[in-house]
């Protein structure tokens, strides 16, 4: 299949960016937002502050949804974007695991060459090094600063395109393995990252991509992981689209349960690779619970507003009654249900985060609630606890717990529950 124009313009999107087709229809439309992570000091409080569409479209042709307005990804990923995988223990574990399972599932020789892509504080790639493993970590952000000097994991601190991945292979060698976790989704200029992946991928190397599942968007009322960063929001529909156009195609794929649900696909030169039958099981599945109908995504936004309801109300009656209705956990998803549902500082007083995190101290963009210390948690006993990290929320409840905390626990998504014991 011959190449296309993949690569996205800052600005309105008005077509597929897979087919280029305009035969689009809207999901839903969460207003106008600030980037999720654009965390602000003290001293921006008082400073205008910029906002952007938030709209997801979906092409029924392709499969594909992803965003109407697209911000320039410097102003999304400035170099002291505050995100770190390495501090969440889930995240940790079940990023190491994933690098011993690829390992060994395709038996990759000792000493291949392993690419992370958007590598962020290279914990994915402290696996891959663990058994024996080249690896080497692409980090636009100050956070490579980290991966070297505290998980000693080589990392170039540039956005990947086609010349980087021109200078790694000529530098490296080629890459057996290549990975991106929820980062293929991100970037605006898609074919140059698939031309950059062209470039960099041995003859019979993989590249393995986790990213947002569009099913499990529609299948648990996941509103809030739609956001700036997410340009795309995948379905398998739309990868198998896309991966033909260089000479690649999708020949495995799961369903994970990271941030919610994801979907992680195998990838391959054309014909490298057998193709799993679970392939075509998936699709046929998308196609089964009409995920590509107008009609299904109306009664999805019917649950999204039932859900904010629910929320409001039981956030009004706790400041009615004068009680404490807070925060613990501060994923950048959590500033799109705080901005979308209207919540603000005085019927939330903070949101509570991991000590060590580069939020604690700043201010959630939009609604200016403060992020703390999550010790405050102890020293308050509040009266509700909302779990912005809802996805971690077994994990998150039993670690409060065995601390003590009597509070009740209030998960927003997939469905508004308030756990009391």
């Amino acid at each position: 299949m011959s190449e296309a124009n993949h690569d996205a313009a800052v600005g309105k999107l008005d077509h597929c960016q897979i087919t280029g087709s305009k035969n689009l229809f809207e999901a839903i439309d969460l207003g106008h937002q600030p980037p999720c992570d654009a965390l602000l000091t003290e001293e921006m409080l008082d400073q205008p502050e910029a906002t952007y569409p938030l709209k997801l479209m979906i092409c029924p042709d392709s499969g594909l949804a992803q965003l109407d307005y697209v911000v320039d990804g410097s102003v999304i990923y400035p170099a002291e974007y505050p995100y770190r995988s390495g501090i969440s223990e889930p995240l940790r574990e079940y990023q190491r695991a994933f690098a011993d399972g690829i390992v060994k599932q395709f038996d990759i020789p000792v000493g291949s060459l392993c690419v992370d892509v958007g590598s962020n504080d290279g914990t994915l790639l402290t696996g891959f090094k663990k058994i024996g493993m080249k690896t080497l970590g692409v980090e636009p952000t100050n956070i490579a600063k980290i991966a070297v000097a505290e998980n000693k994991i080589d990392t170039i601190q540039r956005f990947f395109t086609e010349e980087l991945a021109t200078e790694i292979a000529r530098d490296h060698g080629l890459a057996k393995v290549i990975t991106m976790t929820n980062v293929f989704a991100h970037m605006a200029p898609l074919g140059e990252v698939m031309r950059g992946f062209v470039k960099l991928l041995d003859q019979d190397g993989i590249f393995i991509s986790e990213s947002q599942y569009l099913l499990d968007v529609l299948q648990s009322n996941q509103f809030e992981g739609i956001y700036h960063e997410h340009i795309r929001t995948y379905s398998l529909k739309s990868l198998v689209k896309l991966f033909p156009y260089y000479d690649m195609e999708v020949f495995d794929v799961q369903r994970a349960s990271r941030y919610g649900g994801n979907i992680r696909i195998y990838a391959a030169r054309t014909g490298v690779k057998e193709i799993s039958p679970r392939v075509g099981e998936l699709l046929a599945l998308e196609e089964e619970v009409g995920l590509f109908k107008p009609e299904t995504w109306a009664k999805w936004r019917e649950r999204v507003t039932e859900n904010r309801t629910k929320f409001m109300q039981l956030a009004y009656d706790a400041k009615s009654k004068g009680q404490k209705f807070v925060a613990d956990s501060c994923p950048g998803r959590g500033a799109v249900l705080v901005n979308y549902y209207g919540i603000d500082k005085t019927l939330m007083p903070y949101i509570s985060q991991l000590p060590g995190s580069e939020k604690v101290g700043q201010y959630l963009p939009g609604t200016h609630i403060p992020i703390v210390d999550n010790k405050i948690i102890l020293e308050d006993q509040p009266d509700y606890i909302v779990i912005l990290a809802w996805h971690y929320g077994e994990f998150i409840m039993k670690n409060w717990r065995a601390k003590g905390i009597k509070s009740k626990f209030v998960l927003p998504l997939p469905e508004f529950k308030v756990v009391e014991d």
